[in-house]
């Protein structure tokens, strides 16, 4: 009963293995670009409803816990009306720095798969560790996600607090510090901090 189509495979197989002799190396080569460009397509859609709030939320551990505490922050609802969604904050805009982050982020599904952080409970938990490895990660590209949106060169001095313009002027001016140094919580609820430098 499968004879046919196994037959039919070894075909394609052979047809598949073997130099061409059928088709013009513009029709392969062609074919090969149009192939590309619907596997590209369709990867990269893929890759951007990776980046969608929806997506981020999909599941209870982040909808019940971290994205709660967005909505109370100026980062959800502001005067400007501009909202910062999951990605903007925790995925690089360029595409290398996105495929590595996306790569690192697959190693997140474990805490979902297996269950580390799927109660309020365990994911207290765990709220300094995975804490601590995002703000390394910030750390490590001088806050790349937060310079997308906000840019040290239009920073207008006049308009912050003495506070901010003695830190934005000196530490983070000269690369002392970077903005998830002083910034820490600033969209979520902080763990226990102890020991840990903050501003708000």
């Amino acid at each position: 009963m499968l004879k046919g189509p196994i037959n039919l495979l070894r075909r394609y197989w052979k047809v598949l293995r073997s130099p061409s002799r059928f088709y013009s190396l513009g029709f392969l080569t062609v074919g090969g670009f149009v192939a590309g460009v619907i596997f590209w397509g369709g990867f990269n859609t893929a890759l951007e409803a990776t980046n969608t709030e929806a997506f981020c939320t999909g599941c209870h551990e982040m909808r019940d816990n971290v994205y709660q505490e967005l909505q109370g922050t100026i980062h959800f609802t502001n005067r400007s009306g501009v909202r910062a969604k999951c990605s903007d904050c925790h995925v690089p805009h360029n595409w290398t720095d996105k495929m590595a982050r996306k790569m690192q982020a697959s190693k997140e599904v474990w805490g979902k798969v297996f269950g580390s952080i799927d109660t309020p409970e365990k994911f207290g938990a765990m709220r300094r560790t995975l804490a601590e490895h995002e703000w390394e990660r910030l750390k490590a590209n001088n806050s790349l996600e937060c310079r997308n949106c906000h840019q040290f060169e239009s920073m207008d001095f006049t308009r912050q607090s003495p506070r901010a313009v003695a830190a934005h002027s000196t530490d983070l001016a000269s690369g002392q510090k970077t903005c998830i140094d002083c910034h820490k919580g600033i969209a979520h609820k902080l763990p226990d901090m102890a020991g840990v430098e903050t501003v708000r």
